[in-house]
């Protein structure tokens, strides 16, 4: 909104200083202080208030040290989280966005369903909470939302560079002088490509999937494209709820996803970055900077709270938004392939409860009686059991997220 008001102040009256909201930069830096203003400020009012409603958390006993402590701590502060990415969005970004608007709607859709799921099991005492299949059609729901929209909208295209000889060629005509909007075609098109890592090209095209169908393959890349969607949506999604185990670390492991997101959001939507890392250059993108500068100053935040010991939980109100948010904007800006990486955390805490639960299984199937590859499942439960307190579990995880965060960016160079 505020880049609105200020543009027309800038071009009806000259405004002094209004130019400055024409920047991603000046915008992105006023969402992420916006962000922490609002959590700040609001937090600890949210949390006094979900005590006077009795909003506590119902602790399962699993033997765990400090464990039936947290038993009425105040869940649903997802909803703090949600406020403090929603408002700065609002106020700094560029609404006519087709990026933003998917990640508004991704954010509310999933922050409802996370709110449905936590006020069943708070305000109707159903420790289940909302099904486990309504979650998965949300979030399926999602997938085929943001799939037809990046398959079928005319607002969201890649730029492609030219081959390499013909630049070559280009700069011998003009003196060894090539500009770096010069290496880019001038048409931005409608494409599948992604991002994928440790390749010479660093570029994967969904349609070669399919190129046994023949020569009109491409008409039907969607076929495999949206399925990839709502896979890493619900992957992502749900590997955030289950990291959120221990005090501040899904919140801790979000905020140094978010802040790598930025980066590559930023590069990749500035042409001459995406020249310089040889990357596909996706125009608009860089306005999702403003958004994710909200989602780091809202986890941020939020950790002055949920650090150990927490003063209030997210809830699935937090945790279920925070992973689709990360899924959802990987895909838009065409990183997708590189959440295994990035969101390793997410995937080990994911793969620890697959293992430990088709382990246990199979073993009671094979010798009548189930085995366990790890104390306890999700992983961090395991450390937990092993006699680790949780704060070291948390700031452990929170380092290998920063080493995972590293390496996700550079193999943008790595091929």
């Amino acid at each position: 909104m505020f880049y609105y008001l200020f543009d027309y102040l800038d071009k009806a009256i000259d405004f002094p200083g209004a130019g400055v909201f024409q920047y991603i930069s000046f915008r992105a830096a006023a969402a992420v202080i916006t962000s922490l203003i609002i959590t700040l400020l609001f937090g600890k009012r949210l949390i006094n208030y979900l005590k006077k409603q009795q909003v506590g958390e119902l602790i399962r006993d699993l033997g765990l040290d400090e464990q039936i402590q947290k038993q009425g701590t105040p869940t649903m502060g997802g909803l703090i989280i949600l406020g403090a990415i929603l408002i700065p969005t609002l106020l700094f970004a560029r609404l006519d966005n087709v990026y933003i608007q998917l990640m508004l709607f991704t954010t509310i859709w999933l922050g409802a369903i996370g709110f449905t799921d936590d006020y069943i099991k708070v305000f109707k005492k159903d420790k289940k909470g909302l099904a486990g299949k309504f979650k998965i059609l949300g979030q399926v729901f999602l997938g085929i939302v943001v799939g037809l929209t990046m398959y079928f909208s005319d607002d969201i295209k890649i730029r492609e560079k030219i081959p390499h000889q013909e630049i070559e060629e280009m700069a011998q005509a003009q003196n060894g002088e090539v500009t770096v909007a010069q290496v880019f075609e001038k048409e931005s098109i409608k494409s599948t490509k992604t991002t994928i890592p440790f390749v010479k090209n660093n570029e994967l095209d969904y349609a070669l999937i399919i190129t046994w169908i023949g020569e009109h393959a491409r008409k039907y890349a969607w076929l495999v494209f949206i399925p990839i969607v709502i896979l890493i949506i619900t992957a992502v999604s749900n590997g955030a709820n289950l990291t959120d185990g221990l005090d501040g670390l899904a919140t801790s492991s979000s905020a140094v996803v978010g802040g790598t997101l930025g980066i590559l959001a930023w590069v990749s939507g500035n042409i001459i970055f995406a020249n310089y890392l040889n990357i596909m250059y996706i125009p608009d993108t860089g306005e999702l900077a403003i958004f994710i500068s909200s989602f780091v100053g809202a986890t941020i935040g939020f950790l002055w709270y949920n650090a150990y010991p927490a003063q209030v939980f997210m809830g699935d109100t937090g945790s279920l938004s925070i992973g689709g948010i990360i899924a959802v904007f990987a895909i838009l800006i065409r990183k997708e392939l590189l959440i295994p990486i990035l969101c390793g955390i997410f995937l080990i805490e994911n793969l620890s409860v697959v293992m430990q639960v088709a382990w246990f299984k199979y073993t009671k199937k094979r010798f009548g009686e189930g085995r366990r590859i790890f104390l306890m499942s999700p992983l961090h439960h395991h450390y937990q059991k092993k006699g680790y307190h949780e704060a070291k579990i948390v700031i452990r995880f929170f380092i290998v997220g920063l080493m995972l965060a590293v390496l996700t960016v550079i193999t943008l160079k790595l091929r």
